[in-house]
């Protein structure tokens, strides 16, 4: 696992440098944690994952279906698709939309704390 997230973090530096930060600031919350996910590694809150980044280097958030929805509708972030599949609760953005990355993992923090409770 370590050898992947180091070449993930090697292959994709721009995105890292966005992630980090946000990582340092919630991972000093209770309850938030780094943990591995994915071939990644990925913020999670009592276990749950709600931010990570992709293989392609984007960021990808938990966010309930209908909000997932709005953002797409509003070219705030696409609907995620995994090997294929749509995931109906995750969204991805890229690093051209950095500003809302930390706003984003915001929103998916309060979605998972909430549902994990």
């Amino acid at each position: 696992m370590a050898d992947k997230a180091a070449a993930r973090r090697e292959k994709f530096p721009e995105a890292y440098a966005i992630f980090d930060p946000i990582v340092a600031e919630w991972t000093a919350r209770p309850d938030v944690q780094l943990g591995a996910m994915f071939g990644s590694e990925g913020l999670n809150v009592r276990g749950k994952v709600f931010a990570f980044v992709t293989f392609a280097g984007e960021l990808m958030v938990k966010l309930p279906e209908s909000r997932v929805g709005e953002l797409a509708e509003a070219n705030e972030a696409r609907p995620a698709v995994m090997r294929g599949r749509p995931m109906r609760e995750w969204a991805t953005v890229g690093t051209d939309a950095a500003e809302r990355w930390a706003p984003l993992v915001g929103e998916a923090f309060a979605h998972v704390d909430t549902i994990t409770r």
